[in-house]
């Protein structure tokens, strides 16, 4: 677990705590590194769960399928990034969300019963850890707010413009990478890819962005109104 402290001790999880009392509470939650290869599930929609999970490694895909394969992005998570905090948290829930690995991946796995079962010792670092995690579920709380702004938008374009909107303010920058490729950035905001594409295009055509992969250049001196 040692060689993982870099990122533990960055991570807002593990805020204020040292090496020594990060280990030492790893310990009292039964943490766990697995690994998974590019594609496979880490939790499937329809499992419950006793565990909440960190990326230490790699990236993994937060997503909703429908009956008919028709796949909801919520989110992408990242080395210090976190999921399934409120199923873990909420004893015999039933995850309506899958996790998936998008490439090879190391994940801590944290038993959420114990983490928030009064510890033996009473260790101050335990509370810690506790206070921490509601900091963590509240961050999640205003990324999906985040999402269900750019969802609630009427058309594709208002959809996009929603999103990269927020994520120029978010990231202090015009000019910008977005976590998604072409597919996923569709998936996530639920949108035809086709349609966003050809959405992408006329925007581009129009003066007011520009973009090449997952790289964004918005032209802030644009009125997009005017053509809504």
């Amino acid at each position: 677990m040692e060689k993982y402290l870099f990122i533990l001790r960055n991570s807002s999880f593990f805020s204020g705590m040292t090496d020594a009392e990060i280990l030492s509470v790893l310990h009292c939650v039964e943490g766990r590194v697995i690994q998974r290869k590019a594609g496979e599930y880490i939790l499937r929609a329809g499992e419950s769960t006793q565990e909440m999970g960190m990326v230490l490694s790699g990236t993994l895909l937060i997503s909703q399928t429908d009956l008919w394969g028709h796949r909801n992005i919520m989110s992408k998570c990242r080395p210090g990034d976190f999921f399934a905090e409120p199923y873990a948290a909420t004893p015999g829930s039933v995850l309506n969300i899958s996790v998936s690995a998008e490439e090879d991946s190391d994940i801590l796995m944290l038993n959420t019963g114990r983490l928030l079962t009064t510890c033996p010792t009473a260790c101050s670092h335990h509370s810690r850890l506790v206070r921490n995690l509601v900091s963590v579920m509240a961050g999640k709380v205003l990324l999906f707010n985040d999402k269900i702004t750019h969802m609630s938008r009427r058309t594709t374009r208002e959809k996009l413009l929603s999103y990269l909107s927020a994520e120029a303010i978010r990231q202090g920058r015009l000019s910008f990478d977005i976590p998604f490729d072409r597919q996923q950035l569709a998936d996530y905001l639920c949108v035809e890819r086709s349609a966003m594409s050809a959405e992408l295009s006329r925007l581009k055509k129009e003066g007011l962005l520009e973009t090449r992969n997952s790289h964004f250049e918005l032209n802030a001196d644009y009125s997009p109104e005017e053509n809504l």
